[in-house]
């Protein structure tokens, strides 16, 4: 069904609105206003909806706050950006361009195979398998925990609990990955710098998790990333040794390079 044609004056109301909401997360309208380049009094019309900007200087409204011609029909905080949360005023210039800026070069798209100690026992590592993909300029990443470490902490270890997700972002010397298990039940946090070798396609870093501090587990470990590329027969292969493992099992460049004889700097 085809919605009903909106009034100019349901425009203005809405449009205000939406406007009033945006400049929430500015502390001065004035300031606000400069920004713009707009004049106070007339962008004060323009926030309790007296009035309606040219179409240049709605573009400019659009383009400053990221938003889209929407912004006349639909209420803000409704509307489902690509990159809402990060792209909000608040955000913008801390984590914004973060997120869309992870290159394939500086980190392909496709399958890696993961290295690092347990966090549950230190005597084992951990080996597991990712996957990196990207929809609408975000990077995202996604694997599964192994049973059995589910099982050690005492949590459902069927397929839908193992599941975790994430998304990745730019830094000045690598990337990091922020991760949750569904439903934020624990989160890690990921850092990653790409290390030169021969392919070059590995990267080392650590990664930290989200519980309160034990004297039985860590919260912190060294790990390394290795790509193997895009295709599900290497990927399969890899996915039939994930798990626990003892460190003479370990890939030998792996075990290298996580210097499991030096402490944790």
């Amino acid at each position: 069904m085809t919605k009903p044609a909106r009034s100019p004056a349901e425009l203005r109301n809405m449009f205000g609105a939406n406007l009033r909401h945006l400049a929430s997360a500015y502390p001065s309208i004035s300031e606000l206003s400069r920004q713009l380049g707009i004049n106070r009094t007339q962008f004060n019309r323009y926030l309790s909806g007296e009035s309606f900007p040219r179409p240049d200087v709605l573009a400019r409204i659009c383009a400053f706050f990221n938003v889209d011609a929407r912004v006349l029909l639909e209420p803000v905080a409704q509307l489902n950006g690509n990159h809402e949360l990060f792209n909000t005023p608040v955000l913008r210039d801390f984590l914004g361009d973060s997120v869309r800026n992870v290159t394939t070069e500086m980190f392909p798209d496709g399958f890696y195979r993961f290295s690092r100690r347990s966090f549950v026992n230190e005597e084992l590592m951990l080996t597991g398998l990712v996957l990196v993909f990207r929809k609408d300029s975000n990077t995202y990443i996604r694997g599964y925990e192994p049973k059995e470490a589910m099982r050690q902490q005492g949590l459902p270890f069927d397929l839908k609990n193992r599941e975790f997700r994430g998304f990745v972002m730019h830094q000045e010397d690598g990337v990091a990955a922020f991760v949750s298990r569904r439903n934020s039940m624990t989160c890690s946090f990921n850092y990653l710098s790409r290390v030169p070798s021969y392919e070059n396609n590995f990267w080392v870093g650590y990664a930290t998790r989200t519980v309160r501090e034990s004297v039985t587990s860590t919260r912190i470990a060294r790990m390394v990333y290795e790509h193997i590329g895009t295709g599900t027969a290497a990927a399969l292969k890899c996915a039939r040794d994930t798990g626990f493992c003892g460190v003479e099992d370990l890939l030998p460049f792996h075990r290298r390079l996580l210097q499991l004889d030096q402490p944790f700097q």
